[in-house]
């Protein structure tokens, strides 16, 4: 089949190389002038990292170079990518923007911005659940900006020179947030950090020693968080043994807030580590909590930005700071304005998706990228995977009533595990491996229980699912017709 794929991130990417492998014509589209999505150098802000580590991070057959640091910045992650497309020969249309996709006679039309247009048997969504930047609105913006004043979404702040001698806000208190508070501090006159709400930041290295990587990227680690469908030692940790896990978790707050000096910085969020998952959990940023100590970075918590006027911002708390520059690190909102599918979407939004990958309202559409995770680039990968099965027909499948009700319950569990903050159903932490065992075990094809086990204790190598791909491609192969092979080999 001709397959399109909207989207040349890593999901983007993953979907055309395993297609193409699978024996599909594949041509990828972005709005971009490069690969990368998230890490294009038309999105990424400076301080840009992983927040996962190196090891972790890549392909199954595609590891990150050797030579990256631990957590490589957004400009690595991109030529790593951009190596991928040109090692598998991806075809891409870049500069490219999907307007509009449509299905007809069973086919997808695509409409271009600037009105031509392409026809695909198949389609995938791979725009990513970062695809638009969620930007609050502030009363008094217009004066603010007619005076000279700028608000930019962090992916917007390409260059930190851009802050060079100005009044500097920054509203929000992820991980995007911090990373590209600490360069800009470096350059602006002053660097205020405006946090509606403080998320616990963990140590890339707890006491300094042990990697944050071998704690919460294993199995282990995702266990200490209770699913909805347990098995093994997950009934133990939470039955019998909920008050080791639960001091498991909430150790990992002592230890930030006595490495981070959070009592004397005030900066100690309300809750415990236990609920991390019910916000998000942050990689903290080198050099944020030393630049709050040292007053070159001044955090506001529980506070928001009320009124903008000319040269100044109003908070809620009634502070009133001089600002020339407001970035906004507030999230993201997931959006595909060229797709008109019934039946996307539940009442509140979010999308409907069995195993974050196939719509319930169409036939012919696929999703990925829609799996946000710790271990983003392998889910995609075992996305892409199931993806190529499914067109050949080899995924068995429940029911459309019983996908319905498997995707509700899922999306109700998830609303009660993340309090909703699960990127209108689109994130999967902190169940990644979980999501990857359910997508593999559709194809009967999840790496061994004995390397399985190996990832209790240590972190997830996404190497060791390299053989997935090949065995499925093989399996596939063998099951073509004799003259379909013998065309495919050609």
């Amino acid at each position: 089949m001709r397959v399109g794929i909207i989207g040349a991130g890593v999901a983007g990417l993953a979907t055309a190389k395993t297609l193409q492998q699978a024996g599909h014509e594949v041509v990828v589209y972005d709005s971009a002038p490069d690969v990368g999505g998230v890490w294009s150098r038309t999105r990424r802000y400076p301080g840009l990292t992983t927040q996962s580590a190196k090891a972790t991070y890549g392909l199954s057959d595609y590891p990150l170079p050797k030579d990256f640091p631990e957590w490589p910045t957004g400009a690595q992650v991109q030529s790593w990518l951009a190596s991928y497309a040109s090692e598998f020969a991806l075809p891409l249309r870049l500069n490219t923007l999907v307007t509009r996709a449509a299905q007809i006679d069973g086919k997808w039309a695509l409409t271009f911005d600037g009105g031509d247009g392409d026809i695909v048997d198949r389609l995938v969504v791979a725009n990513g659940v970062f695809c638009r930047p969620n930007m609050p609105s502030f009363p008094g913006v217009e004066e603010f900006t007619a005076a000279g004043g700028e608000v930019l979404a962090g992916t917007e702040m390409h260059d930190a020179s851009l802050a060079q001698g100005k009044n500097v806000l920054v509203v929000g208190y992820g991980k995007s947030a911090c990373d590209v508070t600490v360069p800009l501090s470096r350059v602006a006159a002053s660097t205020h950090v405006i946090a509606r709400q403080l998320l616990w930041k963990v140590p890339r290295k707890i006491a300094g020693v042990l990697n944050f990587k071998m704690l919460l990227l294993t199995r282990l680690g995702e266990a200490l968080f209770r699913y909805h469908r347990r098995r093994g030692v997950e009934k133990f940790l939470h039955g019998p043994g909920n008050p080791i896990r639960r001091n498991m978790l909430n150790s990992i707050g002592s230890v930030s807030r006595r490495q981070f000096k959070l009592d004397r910085l005030g900066l100690v969020p309300r809750g415990t580590m236990e609920g991390i998952v019910k916000g998000a959990i942050g990689l903290a940023t080198e050099g944020f909590f030393e630049g709050v100590a040292d007053g070159s970075i001044v955090v506001h918590r529980d506070t928001t930005i009320t009124r903008l006027r000319p040269g100044f911002a109003e908070l809620s708390d009634g502070t009133t700071l001089p600002a020339d520059l407001i970035v906004c690190a507030t999230g993201f909102t997931q959006d595909v304005p060229f797709l008109d599918v019934p039946d996307l979407f539940d009442e509140r939004g979010n999308f409907l998706l069995y195993r974050q990958i196939l719509p319930l309202g169409a036939d012919g559409l696929y999703f990925n990228g829609y799996n946000s995770s710790f271990f983003s680039p392998l889910n995609a990968e075992m996305a892409a995977v199931w993806i190529a099965a499914h067109l050949a027909g080899a995924v068995a499948l429940p029911g459309p009533d019983e996908m319905r009700t498997r995707v509700t319950k899922q999306l109700a569990f998830m609303d009660e595990a993340t309090d909703r903050h699960h990127s209108r159903g689109g994130k999967i932490i902190p169940f990644s491996l979980k999501n990857l065992d359910e997508v593999l075990d559709d194809l009967d094809l999840n790496i061994s229980k004995r390397v399985r086990a190996s990832h209790w204790l240590n972190p997830v190598d996404p190497s060791a699912y390299r053989s997935v791909t090949p065995t499925l491609v093989a399996r596939l192969h063998e099951s073509l017709p004799s003259a379909t092979r013998q065309t495919v080999e050609r």
